[in-house]
């Protein structure tokens, strides 16, 4: 998620020149990792703006090796549906397509279940990233994608405020006339960008409650629990405005960065927003992983 975010800077100002190095040196690092480690991966590139801006990224992403492409629509905040269904497909040609549902608050757009459902008809869309942070707009995206009887599209949930739910929860839909369920492939979320070992951890719980259709009071519990850790590390009390840092604070409380800096300089931690972060961390120390952040950092940091 951090990647996402930086990528996403990176290509509001395309003439500096910095979408095609952020990318090159994300896909270095990939590369150089599964050499030593190889598994299956999947990398996915942040492409934004509008219709000439986002095909450019997305065949320089396709070159340097991308799999697929990450579609923001928040440079398009005023386009009709048939209009971004055109901007969507332009960019389909080019690369497989990642569908990005963000939410307004950080400068996405409301996108109808019209939109979704002739989205889902795209032959070359692989997934869908819905993080509207909002029920009635996930449920929107969930709906158009199924109804458009694609169960080959991907959904991952980027709703950092409903985790656990998104992640144990089944959605009925009605393809036709039969009666189905879609659930979250997984989470492509900016919480995860800290205390990644619990969260993969508790993804591999949330997997084994569904499948076995038991979520238990205790998941349910830390799920409320991570709700308001995210409330105070994306600075929900201030628009999300201190998102970013508040990501680079926990970060910096672990030893991983140097500091809060941000590329853009203007955003910075919100008032209370450093009280609230010690709030959570000493309120809910399980949701952390500051012992294993500890074990390690030092390999990590001095290879």
């Amino acid at each position: 998620a951090v990647g996402v975010h930086t990528t996403q800077f990176a290509i509001r100002e395309p003439r500096h020149g910095l979408y095609r190095p952020v990318l090159a040196l994300a896909a270095e690092t990939v590369r150089t990792a599964l050499a030593k480690e190889p598994r299956p991966f999947v990398m996915v590139a942040g492409l934004a703006g509008r219709t000439e801006q986002a095909v450019a990224e997305a065949e320089i992403a396709k070159a340097l090796g991308y799999d697929t492409g990450l579609l923001s629509l928040a440079a398009m905040p005023d386009a009709t549906d048939s209009a971004l269904i055109a901007h969507c497909r332009a960019v389909a040609e080019v690369m497989p397509l990642f569908g990005f549902y963000l939410q307004p608050a950080v400068g996405g757009r409301v996108l109808s279940y019209e939109f979704w459902r002739e989205f889902a008809e795209i032959e070359n869309v692989w997934a869908v990233k819905i993080a509207p942070f909002d029920r009635y707009r996930t449920l929107d995206a969930i709906r158009g994608i199924a109804e458009s009887g694609r169960d080959d599209i991907a959904l991952y949930t980027g709703n950092d405020d409903n985790i656990v739910s998104d992640l144990t929860g089944s959605f009925p839909v009605t393809v036709g006339r039969e009666r189905k369920v879609r659930t979250f492939d997984g989470g492509l979320l900016g919480q995860w960008a800290v205390w990644t070992r619990a969260a993969v951890e508790l993804l591999a719980r949330c997997k084994l409650a569904r499948a076995g259709d038991s979520v238990n009071a205790s998941l349910l519990r830390e799920g409320a629990e991570l709700t308001d850790a995210n409330a105070a590390i994306f600075d929900a009390a201030h628009a999300f405005s201190g998102c970013i840092p508040g990501i680079h604070e926990v970060l910096r409380r672990q030893g991983l960065l140097a500091g809060v800096w941000c590329l853009d300089t203007a955003e910075r931690l919100s008032p209370g927003q450093e009280s609230e972060i010690t709030r959570v961390c000493r309120s809910y120390p399980s949701l952390a992983d500051d012992l294993f952040v500890r074990e390690h950092l030092e390999s990590w940091l001095c290879p």
